[in-house]
C-alpha cells in the first residue's frame, strides 16, 4: 500500500477521516483531491501518520492562502485545526506555549484576562499559528517586521518521524528555514510566542495625496513608540489618494466596551457595502466620499486586543462561484515607494482590475529566515480584489500579476508567496535568491520530498 498508515490512525476517534477528500482554500479557486485527510489531536498521531507515510504528505491549518499552499495532489493531508491546545503559559515572562493548529482568537481569549496581547500577528485572528509561521506573517504593528521576531521556539515532526526543537540557538537552521518555509520541512507541531502588553489604542486619521505618505510614515509614524498599529488605504480608481490610519496606545478611557470582537457579529452590512464598492458604478466613488467619511467621523478607544481580533468572516461574500475575493502583496525597500507605487497603478488600472483597495503597510528588515520577504526595511503594498472565475478571468489575473512583480523585481524588492502561483520560475528566483540554501535544507531534512504542496510543486525540482 502507498499509505502504511496504522489501522488505529484512520479508526479512532481522536484522529477520525473526513469523508470529503478535496481540500480547497477561502478563494475556491484551487480544488485538490487527497488521498485522505486526517485530523489529529495528539502529537504521537501527527508521529505515527509521518513515519509510516511513504507518499506526499500536506498540511492545512485555516487554508486562507489563496494558491494551493495547503495541499498537493494524492497527498496525505494533515488538517491541524484540532491540535490546537494551550500547553503553558507565564505571565511574568510574556511566554505562551500552544500546539500549531490554534487560531489565534483562542490565544487571546485566554491571554486577555491577564493584560496580554498576541505582539505580531495578521489583520485578522481566524487564522492558525502553524500557518502564519509557515508563511511568515507581518500585521499593522509599527517598529515589527514577519513574525519571526515575536517566535521563540518551535517543535517540529521531521520526515523521520522524529521530533525536533529549534530556535535561534537550537538547530537554529531549521528554525530559520522553516519559518517561512510553507510546510516543505516537517510539521510545526508547538510554538513558543513572545506576548506584548495589552493597552488601550485610539484611533486617528489622516488624508493625504499617496506622493506626499512616505515622507509622512517616516516623519510621524515611524519613530514613535506610542503608535501600535498603522496602515494606509489607497482609493481606486484613480489611486491618488489615501487614508493613513493609525492606533495610538492611550490613556483615556475605552469607548468600546467589548475587549474582543463579538464572534459571529452581524457581518452583513460589511458584506453588502463590499458588494456595493465592487459591482456598481460609482461605488468606489462613494466609498471614499461618503461611505469613509461617515466611518472616521469618530475616533474609538478600544483595547489593542480587540483591534488584533477581526474576523474574516465580515469580508466573505454569499457566493465564491462567479467571483471571489483574493489577495496579493508586493514589498519594496522603503526608499523605492516613489518609484514602484506608480507602476503599480499604472498596471491595475491598464488591466481594469476590480480593486476594493490597496493596503499600505510597513515593516522592518527580516531577522534571518532562509525565505525572507523582507530583506531590508520595507514598505509592503497590500491589494485586495475581485476576479471572476472562468478561466479567462484567471489567464487575465496571471498576466497582470507577472507585470507587478517584475515592477518589484525593478524595484529591488519582492511578492509575497501566500497567493495564486503566478510567477514565473525566473522570477521567483530573482525575488527568493536563497531559495538554492532552502532547497539545500530540505533536501537534508526531507530526503524524499515527502512534504509537498503546489507551490512547492511548482518551484522545488
Amino acid at each position: 500500500m502507498k499509505f502504511l498508515i496504522p489501522l488505529l490512525l484512520l479508526t479512532a476517534s481522536i484522529c477520525a477521516q473526513d469523508t470529503v477528500v478535496e481540500v480547497n482554500d477561502v478563494t475556491q479557486l484551487n480544488p485538490i483531491k487527497v488521498k485522505v485527510i486526517i485530523r489529529p489531536t495528539k502529537l504521537a498521531e501527527i508521529v505515527d501518520a509521518v513515519r509510516h507515510c511513504d507518499g506526499p504528505i500536506s498540511i492545512g491549518g485555516g487554508h486562507y492562502s489563496m494558491g494551493g499552499q495547503t495541499a498537493t495532489e494524492n497527498s496525505l493531508h494533515i488538517d491541524m485545526r484540532d491540535f490546537d491546545s494551550i500547553l503553558h503559559f507565564s505571565k511574568v515572562d510574556q511566554e505562551i506555549t500552544v500546539e500549531a493548529g490554534i487560531t489565534w482568537r483562542k490565544i487571546q481569549e485566554y491571554i486577555d484576562t491577564f493584560g496580554l496581547s498576541v505582539s505580531i500577528m495578521q489583520s485578522y485572528s481566524n487564522f492558525s499559528v502553524g500557518g502564519s509561521l509557515s508563511v511568515n506573517v507581518h500585521g499593522r504593528y509599527v517598529g515589527q517586521g514577519p513574525i519571526l521576531s515575536s517566535v521563540k521556539e518551535i517543535e517540529m515532526v521531521l520526515a523521520s518521524g522524529e521530533i525536533v526543537r529549534a530556535s535561534n540557538l537550537e538547530n537554529s537552521e531549521l528554525f530559520y528555514a522553516a519559518i517561512g518555509g510553507y510546510g516543505g520541512l516537517g510539521v510545526i507541531a508547538k510554538v513558543v510566542l513572545k506576548l506584548s502588553t495589552n493597552c488601550k489604542v485610539e484611533r486617528s486619521d489622516r488624508n493625504l495625496n499617496v506622493e506626499d505618505y512616505a515622507s509622512f510614515f517616516m516623519r510621524a509614524i515611524r519613530y514613535d513608540t506610542a503608535v501600535i498599529f498603522h496602515s494606509a488605504f489607497v482609493y481606486p480608481k484613480k489611486y491618488k489618494k489615501v487614508r493613513a490610519i493609525s492606533y495610538t496606545a492611550t490613556t483615556k478611557e475605552v469607548t468600546v466596551k467589548e475587549r474582543l470582537v463579538p464572534i459571529q457579529s452581524a457581518f452583513k452590512l460589511n458584506q453588502l457595502a463590499l458588494k456595493f464598492i465592487t459591482d456598481f458604478p460609482g461605488g468606489k466613488w462613494m466609498r471614499q466620499y461618503v461611505f469613509d467619511p461617515i466611518m472616521y467621523l469618530r475616533n474609538p478607544i478600544e483595547w489593542r486586543n480587540y483591534e488584533a481580533s477581526y474576523d474574516v468572516l465580515e469580508l466573505e461574500p454569499k457566493s465564491r462561484i462567479k467571483s471571489t475575493y483574493v489577495l496579493q502583496e508586493y514589498f519594496v525597500p522603503i526608499q523605492q515607494f516613489d518609484v514602484f507605487y506608480p507602476k503599480l497603478a499604472e498596471i491595475l488600472k491598464k488591466n481594469q482590475v476590480n480593486v476594493v483597495n490597496v493596503s499600505i503597510r510597513h515593516a522592518k528588515q527580516d531577522p534571518g529566515s532562509v525565505m525572507a520577504w523582507a530583506r531590508s526595511e520595507v514598505f509592503a503594498f497590500v491589494l485586495y480584489y475581485k476576479q471572476g472565475t472562468k478561466s479567462k478571468d484567471i489567464e487575465s489575473v496571471k498576466l497582470w500579476t507577472r507585470q507587478l512583480i517584475d515592477a518589484a523585481l525593478l524595484c529591488g524588492g519582492t511578492y509575497y508567496l501566500p497567493y495564486q502561483i503566478w510567477g514565473t520560475s525566473e522570477q521567483f528566483l530573482l525575488a527568493y535568491p536563497n531559495f538554492k540554501l532552502f532547497c539545500d535544507i530540505k533536501r537534508k531534512y526531507d530526503p524524499s520530498n515527502k512534504f509537498r504542496n503546489k507551490l512547492w510543486d511548482a518551484y522545488f525540482k
